[in-house]
């Protein structure tokens, strides 16, 4: 055989060792973590919740989420063991204490569109404006009339008929 025609063999096989030994140093590395941790230790969940531990089981570990409310995790969902002081620091923090600077979201989208003149041209206006107000369209004109006579004709006494009332048009009696 040539040794050309066995290379991507080589190659892939490779490329396998080398991704099978870099998650074992990931599983070893999370092993480790959770062997770190004992009662007192805050963690962070992988869900993003921070907890005291509270007990250490086999599979599993008792945190305290919030003063006096325990919960029972799997030793898996346990995302990172942290150092005491950057544990307080997240837990205790006061909102003078996080560096928040200018709302990164606008309330409008006027910010989001430039301030040219000629841009004006390709801005749509979504507003009603007060002429489109004034002059219906035709089907919500016949829909508003239809249900101003089903009124009428109820203020009169006239019961409308089954039709009427699923159909809101009163001409069809």
């Amino acid at each position: 055989m040539n040794i050309v025609t066995l290379l991507p063999f080589i190659v892939l096989i490779g490329a396998m060792f080398l991704m099978t030994r870099s998650a074992k140093n990931k599983q070893r590395q999370a092993a480790k973590m959770r062997d770190a941790m004992h009662p007192g230790t805050g963690v962070r969940t992988i869900g993003g919740m921070y907890a005291t531990v509270k007990e250490i089981r086999d599979d599993t570990v008792l945190l305290e989420v919030a003063p006096g409310t325990h919960a029972l995790y799997a030793k898996n969902a346990v995302g990172a063991v942290l150092e005491p002081e950057e544990f307080d620091r997240i837990v205790n923090a006061t909102p003078d204490d996080l560096e928040l600077g200018e709302a990164v979201v606008p309330d409008d989208a006027s910010s989001l569109t430039s301030d040219d003149e000629s841009d004006e041209d390709s801005k749509v206006d979504f507003g009603k404006t007060a002429s489109e107000g004034d002059a219906d369209t035709g089907a919500t004109a016949d829909a508003k009339s239809a249900k101003a006579d089903a009124k009428e004709s109820a203020a009169e006494g006239d019961e409308p008929s089954k039709d009427t009332k699923r159909k809101g048009d009163s001409d069809s009696e």
